[in-house]
């Protein structure tokens, strides 16, 4: 099994850890981190020395209260962030946008997957960027729009809304011309679900799993809310062990990849449930 790119195919036979890097001032966990180009470059060289197989970049907060910021300052946050990593590593990189004039700067740049987490609903010119640029995509589960999807009332039944958001964007990513090998599905942990949503889906993530195959499933548990929740309103800071804790049931459930901030804890808690199943 394997995930095409603009520049490769990316083995699936062991699972992969998508490394996060935001270049935002105001990111619900690593807001203001990472300011400078070189900040930027100093942290995906050290995530790729931790063992990243992906790194993600944002230039857009999507926490709850955020505000969408222009495409030209979103451009100005990643467009040389790209281009260094791009020319100093030979590590895949994501752009993290919902934007097809972002997406296509960013391939431009050197980004090879554009992780959207709309699935297309906010701007569907991104899948038209992603056909051309033969990127590979990431199809997000989310409702309502940028402003609200944070606050839309619960649906009743959370399975049947993600699957039928899954089958649409997969429709238009395939109508786009989208290769089937070039798409990945996100549940969209933590994006307008319930406490009990969260969980339910991580518990039952075998299901979508199995559902869509034969695409891959990235989960973007990493120090969210609910985490906190369950530690007793811990801070992000506090949420490593809750975050390594779900990541791993992710991919016991059957999912791929996980998106993560601590790369070296949950690359080395990967290797460890690997070689559990190997024995």
């Amino acid at each position: 099994m394997f995930w095409l790119t603009s520049r490769r195919r990316i083995s699936l036979d062991r699972p992969l850890v998508m490394g996060i890097l935001n270049v935002t001032p105001d990111s619900f966990s690593d807001g203001g981190i990472v300011v400078t180009v070189d900040d930027a470059v100093r942290r995906a060289e050290q995530m790729i020395a931790d063992g990243a197989d992906i790194i993600d970049i944002g230039g857009e907060s999507t926490r709850p209260g955020s505000a969408q910021v222009s495409v030209e300052e979103e451009i100005e946050r990643i467009g040389p962030v790209i281009s260094e990593i791009a020319k100093r590593f030979d590590t895949p990189i994501s752009i993290d946008t919902s934007k097809s004039r972002v997406a296509a700067y960013a391939v431009d740049a050197g980004a090879e997957i554009i992780n959207d987490i709309s699935g297309f609903r906010f701007d569907p010119d991104v899948a038209q960027v992603a056909a051309e640029s033969l990127a590979g995509v990431v199809l997000m589960h989310s409702r309502g729009s940028f402003a609200t999807m944070h606050s839309q009332p619960p649906v009743a039944d959370i399975f049947a809304d993600v699957f039928a958001v899954f089958q649409t964007a997969v429709a238009e990513a395939k109508l786009a011309g989208i290769a089937d090998e070039s798409i990945v599905l996100d549940v969209g942990i933590g994006f307008g679900k319930t406490f009990e949503q969260n969980l339910e889906l991580l518990a039952k993530l075998d299901s979508i799993v199995d559902a869509f195959k034969p695409y891959p499933v990235l989960v973007g548990t990493s120090r969210k809310s609910f985490i906190g929740k369950i530690l007793g309103d811990a801070p992000p800071s506090e949420r490593l062990g809750g975050s390594l804790a779900t990541a791993l049931f992710a991919l016991s459930q059957g999912a791929s990849i996980v998106r993560v901030h601590d790369v070296k804890e949950t690359v080395s808690a990967v290797r460890v449930l690997q070689r559990i199943n190997e024995a």
